[in-house]
């Protein structure tokens, strides 16, 4: 549903009406939360690459989307929304058809509770920032052990909560927004930092359906125009 641009700064003098434009970077976990719910709304948008690694976040132009230096940002007409659970809320609101949230107040509040477990308590103690300063103090060893240490930590609590509610997905048999934070978080544990996921064997079964969806596939890193395989 994409459309690709390496530029974070748009020189566009179409009069087509706005699309959404999402700012993003491929190794982002946060950005992909969002890549995957804008495929499952089916909701178009322009790809503007922002390189982490080269520092674009620090960039006059993006410190205009986001003062924080951060990504995702998005862009729907003059309106800009960063941080990926106020994005995805306000997607929701706006976009409410393929609703990610469901109706019943107890399945709302158990989806809420699975994603700030993972924006909240899992991915900011595995971020670049935070591991560099531990491998500047403690070592390398130190750095894996800590990372690893906190995503189990995670792991454990939300293979707990979900583990009578699990269907298909994290909480039924529809895909809803606690799916969308614990696909490329189970995802990113995996690849980057070889979680052993048979201790946990609902959130295996249930990542085992997000990488059947089409979505979830166009959302990978690796499919991003960014990307550096």
């Amino acid at each position: 549903m994409q459309q690709k641009s390496a530029s974070p700064v748009d020189n566009s003098t179409s009069t087509a009406p706005p699309k959404l434009i999402l700012y993003s970077f491929w190794q982002s976990s946060c950005s992909w939360r969002v890549r995957f719910a804008l495929n499952l709304k089916g909701l178009p948008y322009d790809y503007r690459a922002v390189n982490l690694r080269k520092g674009e976040q620090f960039s006059p132009e993006f410190e205009k989307i986001n003062p924080l230096h951060y990504v995702p940002a998005l862009a729907d007409a003059d309106l800009v929304v960063s941080d990926s659970l106020a994005i995805l809320l306000y997607l929701e609101e706006k976009y409410p058809h393929k609703a990610l949230m469901p109706l019943d107040p107890g399945l709302r509040a158990l989806n809420l509770q699975a994603a700030n477990i993972v924006s909240s308590s899992i991915q900011p103690l595995h971020m670049v920032s935070v591991l560099r300063n531990i491998e500047e103090k403690f070592g390398s060893e130190e750095r894996s052990s800590w990372a690893q240490s906190k995503i189990e930590t995670g792991f454990f609590a939300l293979e707990k909560l979900l583990n009578s509610l699990a269907g298909k997905y994290a909480t039924g048999d529809e895909i809803y927004l606690a799916d969308v934070f614990l696909a490329p978080q189970i995802a990113v544990a995996i690849k980057r930092f070889n979680i052993d996921m048979s201790k946990f064997p609902t959130l295996s079964r249930i990542f085992n359906s997000y990488k059947a969806l089409p979505e979830f596939l166009d959302s990978l890193p690796e499919r991003q125009p960014d990307a550096v395989n």
